[in-house]
């Protein structure tokens, strides 16, 4: 037994070096790089855009009330300045009226009621903002338009007539990516829209201006999401 014993010891030592050699070496692995999303303002893009309107004036009552329309812009990166065009048109119901004693030859002293109401408003502006990864800071000013209309009633009778005043838009806005490609955003609007004069010449209007709070959600096309590594 101490003869088998001794043997099998001797095998067992010559047989270990051996295995331990035939053994693989353990591979390798790099650990996998972390991805950084950066984002690229670049591109063509659609939306839609709502917010609340009011008149800035000294007289009352003072118009206001709230839109909701669409919108449509492009954007050029470079580093992190983006610039930027964008168009916006809105249906609104921003408006006020005014209901007093007037006199009407032949009929004395009646009552009578003024409105003026706008009902489609937009704009088209240029953009300058400062990008941080998603997040766009931007100013922005342009060409503004209202389409307004003034009504007059009186012994159950209304005469209306519709003008379009022109005039100029300048604000500031932040943007920012809540998903690859759609962004929300909130703006501050002032639009001065210079004076018309409505019922062939009777009744001539001075500028009107307006401030507008509004916010939107745009669709980026193209995919503006770069991975970094």
């Amino acid at each position: 037994m101490k003869k088998v014993l001794l043997a099998s010891a001797c095998l067992f030592a010559l047989a270990a070096p051996a295995s331990a050699a035939d053994l693989a070496a353990r591979p390798y692995t790099k650990a996998p790089v972390a991805v950084a999303s950066v984002y690229n303002w670049t591109g063509f893009y659609l939306g839609i855009v709502g917010g609340g309107a009011w008149e800035n004036g000294s007289g009352d009552p003072k118009m206001k009330g709230g839109f909701v329309g669409g919108t449509a812009g492009y954007n050029w990166q470079t580093g992190n300045v983006v610039f930027g065009v964008e168009a916006d048109g809105s249906w609104a119901d921003v408006s006020a009226s005014v209901t007093g004693a007037t006199v009407v030859p032949g009929f004395g002293v009646v009552t009578a009621t003024a409105s003026s109401k706008t009902d489609a408003m937009g704009t088209m502006r240029g953009r300058i903002g400062y990008a941080v990864n998603q997040v766009l800071f931007y100013g922005t000013g342009g060409y503004a338009w209202i389409d307004n209309k003034i009504s007059l009633s009186a012994l159950g009778l209304t005469a209306s007539d519709s003008k379009w005043h022109s005039g100029w838009t300048v604000g500031a806005g932040v943007e920012a990516f809540f998903a690859p490609q759609w962004s929300v955003k909130g703006e501050y609007l002032y639009r001065s829209l210079g004076g018309e004069t409505y019922f062939s010449g009777a009744l001539p209007t001075g500028t009107l201006n307006f401030h507008t709070l509004q916010v939107g959600v745009n669709y980026h096309f193209g995919g503006p999401v770069v991975a970094k590594y």
